[in-house]
């Protein structure tokens, strides 16, 4: 074995115990009482953000989704949008574009699922009109499922 890789061992008695924490600035209980009352007065008159009616839990965009929930596929009793089929959907001043996927590219209703969710999507008040994208990437797989439609499956 070389020199430089030997270890040195060195037998002691005892080691000093380490140095006790400190806390030396400390609040008083009515110091910590008055920041969490000056927290809460500012907590509570907090306004709640504007929602953007196109967004994520706008109106339009709840009705969109439960337009895509109406529609089943119909081979499977659940549908599209808790079966994990919708990857996206994009509302811009009443144009919505949705971007799907079908469980299989050989799917029977291949042909016919994608216009569908157009003209169910299309219906709902506030839309002008809708575009569906059928992606293959990402593949869709059964992990893309809700807990419910696992649950009504008994995948769960």
């Amino acid at each position: 074995m070389s020199e430089d890789r030997m270890f040195k061992v060195e037998e002691v008695e005892s080691v000093p115990p380490p140095p006790k924490a400190r806390v030396e600035d400390t609040e008083t209980a009515p110091q910590k009482l008055e920041r969490k009352r000056d927290y809460l007065e500012g907590f509570l008159a907090a306004k709640p953000a504007d929602v953007d009616p196109h967004g994520v839990g706008g109106d339009l965009y709840e009705a969109v989704v439960m337009a895509l929930k109406d529609i089943y596929d119909p081979e499977i009793p659940v549908n599209i949008y808790d079966l994990g089929l919708i990857y996206n959907v994009e509302i811009d001043e009443g144009h919505v574009l949705i971007t799907m996927t079908l469980t299989t590219p050989h799917c029977p209703v291949a042909e016919s699922m994608p216009g569908e969710v157009e003209m169910r999507v299309g219906a709902v008040p506030g839309v002008g009109d809708a575009e569906v994208n059928l992606v293959w990437d990402p593949p869709w797989s059964p992990a893309n499922m809700s807990d419910e439609a696992r649950l009504e499956l008994g995948m769960l």
